[in-house]
């Protein structure tokens, strides 16, 4: 950590002076220097103009997926799905972030039943009653960044694929009460992923959430299925998605070898994902997408 001289500009871009910024927060920090498990390096903490930034973009994010709830209905595609995502996100003055991310070649990913995440939206690809369905949006405005994604039943669904869902959104209350300045972000994943194994359900490792705001994905990776105690300490101004990926069946999983996107449940069961973007704040945390 670079030593400041107190009355110099914050290293946080503020404009105020260390003394009145982050002064203290630096010599709090330090005390978990020794600790065996990561600091967030300066560049992941968010000063209150950034914060702004990607409230604005996170209220079109979720006026995105609000309008994607009005709308979507059995019958349609999933490329229907997308083209909305495309129409509202620039009526609303953003940018889909996922639209020729790596290559993804559509505006959200929309995953049906067994695809875990990264669904790509098809032409061909019709809603069908009892379908349980992931929209993913992320969305771009003025440079800033928010993600979140919610599932959607389709027609009369089965009671157990309506309960996949419901615990799946349970668990992000759950993992929630764990996130909080100064504790790790290990004790958020080990919540959600004793709360899914209570159930009977299963967590996908490979996959997880992640930093977001000044760019699509920024570190850290967020685990949810991780020990308490452990990970990057959670520390005011950090923003990151928590967003598990909840299987009927066991927790492996496979990318399609076509599309090299599109991934699987192995054992073909039900899978369900919420996902939400959260900052943490000096007593807790806010929701910013939901």
């Amino acid at each position: 950590m670079e030593k400041m001289e107190r009355n110099a500009p914050c290293w946080c871009g503020s404009g105020k002076k260390y003394k009145h910024c982050h002064s203290a927060f630096d010599d709090r920090l330090k005390r978990f220097a020794a600790e065996p498990y990561p600091l967030p390096s300066r560049d992941l903490i968010k000063n209150a103009a950034q914060i702004e930034g990607i409230r604005a973009s996170s209220k079109i994010n979720i006026a995105v997926l609000d309008y994607v709830a009005e709308h979507i209905r059995m019958g349609m595609t999933t490329a229907e799905i997308d083209e909305m995502v495309y129409q509202k996100t620039t009526e609303l003055g953003g940018i889909p972030a996922s639209l020729g991310y790596n290559g993804f070649p559509c505006s959200c990913c929309v995953s049906v039943n067994s695809v875990v995440c990264h669904g790509i939206p098809d032409d061909t690809l019709y809603l069908e009653d009892g379908d349980i369905v992931n929209v993913d949006v992320s969305t771009i405005y003025n440079g800033y960044y928010s993600d979140s994604s919610r599932m959607f039943l389709i027609g009369a669904v089965s009671e157990e694929a309506r309960r996949l869902v419901e615990v799946t959104k349970k668990s992000l209350e759950v993992g929630l009460q764990e996130v909080a300045p100064w504790k790790r972000l290990g004790d958020m994943g080990a919540a959600i992923h004793e709360y899914i194994l209570q159930n009977g359900y299963t967590v996908v490792r490979e996959i997880g959430g992640h930093g977001v705001g000044l760019e699509f994905h920024e570190e850290p990776f967020v685990s949810h299925v991780s020990k308490r105690g452990t990970e990057m300490l959670l520390v005011p101004g950090m923003v990151f998605t928590i967003e598990p990926m909840v299987n009927m069946g066991n927790d492996a999983i496979f990318i399609d070898e076509e599309d090299d996107w599109t991934v699987y449940t192995e054992d073909g069961s039900l899978s369900a994902q919420w996902e939400i973007t959260v900052l943490v704040t000096e007593d807790g945390y806010e929701i910013l997408a939901y």
